[in-house]
Order: C-alpha cells, then structure tokens, then sequence
C-alpha cells in the first residue's frame, strides 16, 4: 500500500504533469514545425536551387546504370548514399533557424512589459548628515 501512496504523490506533483503537458505540446510542435519545413519552406528551396530532395542522391562503388533508384542500386553492390544525410541536416538547420527565431521573439515579447516601479528609498538620518557633510566639502573646495 506504502508503494502505491508513493507513486500517486509522484504522479501528481506539479513538475511530473508540467513535464508531460510539455511533451505532448513538443510532439504537437514538432508536426507543426515539420510541416512548416516540408509544405512551405522546401517547396521555395525548390524553387531557388531545384529538387531538395537529396535522399536518391548516391555514388555507387560498381558499375551501375544512371538514373537507377537507390535501392536497386543498394541491390546491385555497394553504395555510398550521402544523399539523405544532406536532406536530414537541411531540415535540422531550417528547424533550428526557426525555433531560434521563435525563441528570440518570444524573449522581445517578454522584454517589452516595463518593469514595476521601484519605490524611492528614504534616506537614514546618518546618510542625511553624510550628504550634507559632503556638499559642505564640495562647497569649501
């Protein structure tokens, strides 16, 4: 029974819930982003520098036909396929370009609310006489 009481106050602490809250909303974002990659921004890569798909991209080792898909060439001897590496990492920088952007907005977001006033301490009776000390000073000199 101990055992089952330990696990509900686990479960139910603030920071467990907060964690998994922010993990479905991750999974969530992340087909948003990917999305955002894959319908809009590749298809403008396109469009500049022609098919961003580099997952059929390969140099074969053997004699093998041009314009033979990766997998049959995989089938024929081996291959070198750089080409969806080149893909993996084009979609991980535009990821990053755009979580860093979002980031960097949400944090100008945060900025922009003005700081609480700040009350005017009144000064001590022995800083009072220190002030005044001070300007006598200034004033013989």
């Amino acid at each position: 029974m101990g055992l089952l009481k330990e696990f509900k106050e686990f479960a139910v602490k603030g920071n467990v819930i907060d964690l998994a809250v922010a993990v479905i909303i991750g999974a969530a974002f992340g087909k948003i982003v990917d999305s955002v990659i894959k319908d809009l921004i590749m298809p403008i890569v396109a469009f500049v520098i022609g098919t961003p798909d580099f997952s059929q991209a390969y140099v074969a080792f053997t004699d093998v036909p041009a314009g033979t898909p990766l997998a049959k060439a995989q089938e024929m001897g081996p291959v070198f396929a750089y080409g969806n590496f080149i893909t993996v990492v084009v979609n991980f920088l535009l990821l990053a370009i755009i979580i860093f952007m979002m980031v960097k907005s949400i944090n100008a977001m945060k900025r922009k609310e003005p700081p609480p006033p700040t009350p005017k301490a009144e000064l001590s009776s022995t800083d009072k006489l220190l002030v005044e000390i001070r300007e006598l000073l200034k004033n013989q000199k």
